[in-house]
């Protein structure tokens, strides 16, 4: 019977012992769920804050970015609104050369001819026999020549003296007949009706790009020609 009591004794002593840890587990399956849910409300609450930041920061984006916009747009009406009145002061003075045209110029050539000159000259004079002639602004490529006639004010008659003065600048500058001869007429600015008639004739027209920079304007239309007609 001892060998019995024993066996019953170790029996109870390790139903007390499986009890005792499955209590201990259950207590702390319960205490896992309870960080588990603890955790999953605190990651809850930080991405609706998180949330609620981000829309607060597009919210301020999109204040920020209405703000330059209108920063932006007010910038362009003052740079209008100044190159407009540098272009009548200097056209007043009889500057326009010097102060629009002429700075403009090499950016201009740059940009549209890919050729950097290697002479830029303003209010160039060349005298032959009797004959003395003055040219508004003349840039100088590897192979082209730039021959650019200003006008303050560009009207019907200025078209067909810039063709006249590009046959008097070929006998005057000889040195240059090798090179392509390019017309450019500078101005303020272009109407329409002489737009087209630059561009029929052959003629570079440069004038502020809705009062904001110096451009040519009829660039691609006349390359269009250019291509067109060749």
């Amino acid at each position: 019977m001892p060998d019995l009591t024993d066996r019953i004794d170790r029996l109870e002593k390790a139903i007390m012992e499986l009890v005792y840890v499955q209590h201990k587990t259950e207590m702390e399956i319960q205490n896992l769920k309870r960080e588990m849910k603890e955790f999953k409300d605190a990651i809850q609450k930080d991405t609706e804050n998180l949330k609620e930041e981000f829309k607060e920061f597009k919210n301020e984006m999109r204040e920020f970015k209405n703000e330059m916009k209108e920063f932006k747009n007010r910038m362009d009406k003052e740079v209008k609104r100044m190159n407009k009145q540098w272009g009548e002061l200097a056209n007043k003075m009889g500057t326009i050369v010097e102060d629009i045209i002429f700075p403009a110029t090499r950016p201009v050539i740059r940009k549209y001819f890919r050729c950097d000159p290697i002479d830029l000259m303003m209010n160039v004079e060349r005298k032959r026999d009797s004959r003395r002639e003055e040219f508004d602004v003349v840039a100088v490529c590897e192979d082209k020549v730039f021959l650019i006639e200003v006008k303050s004010t560009l009207r019907q008659e200025h078209i067909g003296q810039v063709k006249e003065n590009a046959e008097r600048f070929k006998e005057l500058f000889p040195e240059y007949k090798d090179k392509e001869l390019i017309l450019i007429l500078g101005t303020l600015s272009i109407k329409r009706e002489l737009f087209n008639q630059l561009t029929k004739e052959g003629i570079y027209g440069m004038a502020y790009r809705e009062w904001k920079y110096m451009d040519i304007l009829n660039f691609e239309e006349l390359h269009r020609k250019n291509r067109k007609d060749h």
